[in-house]
C-alpha cells in the first residue's frame, strides 16, 4: 500500500466502524494489475463532495487498490434468507465498506467497492466481479434514481486489467456504489442467531439514529423501527410494481432497512406485461416473480420483526402480538402506495370506490396478450389528446382491454381535470424509457468484447431522463425484438 494515502476531498466520518466493533472485519482490497477509471458519475462525486483527485487516483481508490486517506475499510457480516434457506453467515464477500461520508445535503453516504477482492465472508468465491454485471447494475441503479426510485447509487466503475473467469475469461471490473446505509435485515439476523441480545439492541439503536432518529422520544422505539422500515418497503415494491421491475432476488440480506433498492443481479425490467415474469436463471420456482414481490417484502419484514421481539415486551406472546399486528399492515400500505400509483398513471386525482378493482382489472386485459407494459400507459395519454385509439393495436386480442376502457373513460368523467392536464399528469409518471434488456446486453457485449463504451454512455443518457421524449431516440422506446428471445439473468457475476 502507498505510503501516502490518496485524498478524495472528503472527510470520512465512519461512524459504522467507530460504533459497531464486532460487527465486520478491517480488510483491504486487492492490487488491481492496470487500474482504468471507465466510468465516474460526476454529479454523484460532487455532491458527495469527492474532489482534487486525478483519474488515476480514482482508478487506484475505486479498484481497492489504494485505501483513501480517512477511509475505514472493513467487510460486514450478516445472515439471510436465501430463496427461504437460512444462512446464519453470509456477509460482504466481494464487497468493501470504505468509509462514510455527509454530503453537501447533510445526508450520511456509505462508500462502498464491488468486486474488490477476496474477504473473510467470500465462502470459496474470489470476490471479484466482471465488466458486464458492473455495467448492469451501473445502468440499473442509475435508471431507478432517475424514475424516482429509492436505490443505490453508482459512482463508478474501473477496470482491474485481471482477466475473471466465469465460464469464460471476461474482463474484470469494480463498481463503487453509494448508499443511506448497508444495514440490511440480514444484519439483525445473524447477531439473532447468534443469541447476541446486547449486539442486536445495539445495532437496532446505530439503525434508529441513522435512518429513523425521530423514534429515540416514542414510547416503543423498535416496534417503531419495524413500522418505519415496512413502510419504506411498501412503498418501494409499490413503485417497483408500477414500472414493471422484477429484483429477482428478494432474500432477507438484500432488503435494507433504510429502504433502498440494492443488488442489480438477476433484475431486470420487463418488456411485455406478465404477472409471473421472472428473470434469474436460479428462481425455478417463481418465488420471486413479479407478481410475489408484495408477499416476499412482507415476509422478509416478519423475519426482522422475530429479531427484535425481545425489546418490543417482555411478555413474549404480547411482542409477538404487537409485531404481527403491525406486519400484516404492510398490505394496507402497499395498497394505498400502489392505487395512488395507479390512478396517477390513469390521469385520475379522485379518490373513488372501485378505483382499486378498475385498476386490476386493467393488468387482467394484459395478461396473456404480449402488451408492452410500458407502452400502454404512455399510448393512453396520446391517445387522449388526439382522439385517437392506436392503443387497442397494442393487443392480440383486445376484447377484453375495450370492455375496461369503456369502464375507463366512464371513470374519467368524473375528473375535474381537462383533457390535455390529465394527459400531462400521465406523462410525468408513465415513463417513456426504461432499461431495456436488449439495450443493457447490447450496451455490455460492446464493452466487454470491444471496449466500446458509447452504447453504455447512450443508453444513460436517455435514462437519465425516463419520463421526456427525447428527439431521435425512439430505438430506446421499443420492445426488443422477437430475435432477442428469452432474457434471463444470472447472480454472482
Amino acid at each position: 500500500m502507498s505510503s501516502t494515502k490518496i485524498d478524495l476531498g472528503v472527510s470520512f466520518d465512519n461512524s459504522y466502524a467507530n460504533e459497531l466493533k464486532g460487527f465486520y472485519v478491517s480488510c483491504h482490497g486487492d492490487k488491481a494489475p492496470t487500474p482504468v477509471l471507465v466510468k465516474l458519475n460526476q454529479a454523484l462525486a460532487e455532491e458527495l463532495g469527492i474532489s482534487n483527485s486525478s483519474a488515476e487516483q480514482l482508478a487506484d481508490v475505486f479498484s481497492g487498490s489504494e485505501a483513501p486517506q480517512g477511509s475505514a475499510p472493513l467487510a460486514q457480516v450478516y445472515a439471510g434468507h436465501q430463496f427461504g434457506g437460512f444462512s446464519p453467515q453470509l456477509g460482504d464477500g466481494r464487497a468493501l465498506l470504505l468509509g462514510e461520508v455527509v454530503d453537501k445535503s447533510g445526508q450520511r453516504q456509505d462508500i462502498q467497492l464491488k468486486g474488490s477482492g477476496r474477504t473473510q465472508f467470500s465462502r470459496g468465491g474470489d470476490g471479484k466481479a466482471v465488466l458486464g454485471a458492473i455495467l448492469r447494475e451501473y445502468i440499473l441503479c442509475e435508471a431507478m434514481h432517475a424514475l424516482g426510485i429509492a436505490t443505490t447509487r453508482a459512482l463508478a466503475v474501473v477496470t482491474t486489467g485481471e482477466p475473471i473467469y466465469r465460464t469464460r475469461y471476461l474482463p474484470g471490473a469494480v463498481l463503487t456504489r453509494v448508499a443511506a446505509s448497508h444495514l440490511r435485515v440480514g444484519t439483525f439476523q445473524y447477531f439473532a442467531a447468534q443469541g447476541e441480545e446486547d449486539k442486536l439492541k445495539q445495532l437496532a439503536e446505530y439503525a434508529i439514529e441513522r435512518h429513523y432518529p425521530e423514534l429515540k422520544q416514542t414510547e416503543q422505539p423498535y416496534l417503531g423501527l419495524i413500522c418505519a422500515v415496512r413502510d419504506k418497503q411498501a412503498e418501494l415494491v409499490a413503485k417497483w410494481m408500477l414500472v414493471g421491475f422484477v429484483h429477482g432476488v428478494m432474500n432477507t440480506d438484500n432488503m435494507t432497512i433504510s429502504g433502498e433498492t440494492i443488488d442489480y443481479g438477476p433484475c431486470a425490467f420487463m418488456d411485455n406485461y406478465d404477472a409471473s415474469a421472472l428473470f434469474s436463471s436460479i428462481d425455478q420456482d417463481g418465488r420471486y416473480a413479479y407478481s410475489n414481490q408484495p408477499a416476499m417484502a412482507q415476509w422478509d419484514l416478519a423475519r426482522l420483526a422475530e429479531t427484535l421481539l425481545p425489546f418490543i415486551s417482555e411478555d413474549a406472546d404480547d411482542a409477538i402480538a404487537q409485531a404481527t399486528e403491525a406486519i400484516k399492515a404492510f398490505w394496507d400500505i402497499f395498497k394505498c402506495h400502489w392505487l395512488e400509483g395507479m390512478r396517477a398513471k390513469l390521469g385520475m386525482t379522485l379518490e373513488l370506490d372501485g378505483d382499486y378493482e378498475l385498476c386490476q382489472q386493467l393488468l387482467e386485459s394484459m395478461q396473456g396478450q404480449a402488451v408492452d407494459f410500458t407502452q400502454l400507459f404512455r399510448q393512453l395519454a396520446v391517445d387522449l389528446v388526439t382522439d385517437s385509439n392506436d392503443v387497442e393495436s397494442l393487443f392480440t386480442d383486445s376484447k377484453l382491454f375495450m370492455q375496461w376502457q369503456a369502464q375507463w373513460q366512464a371513470r374519467l368523467e368524473k375528473e375535474p381535470l381537462s383533457t390535455a392536464e390529465r394527459a400531462s399528469l400521465m406523462d410525468a409518471v408513465n415513463p417513456v424509457y426504461i432499461p431495456r434488456n436488449h439495450l443493457v446486453e447490447a450496451a455490455i457485449e460492446a464493452a466487454e468484447e470491444r471496449s466500446d463504451y458509447q452504447p453504455f454512455e447512450a443508453l444513460i443518457s436517455v435514462l437519465a431522463n425516463p419520463y421526456t421524449l427525447q428527439t431521435d431516440k425512439e430505438e430506446f422506446s421499443l420492445s426488443a425484438p422477437a430475435s432477442f428471445g428469452k432474457f434471463t439473468t444470472y447472480c454472482g457475476t
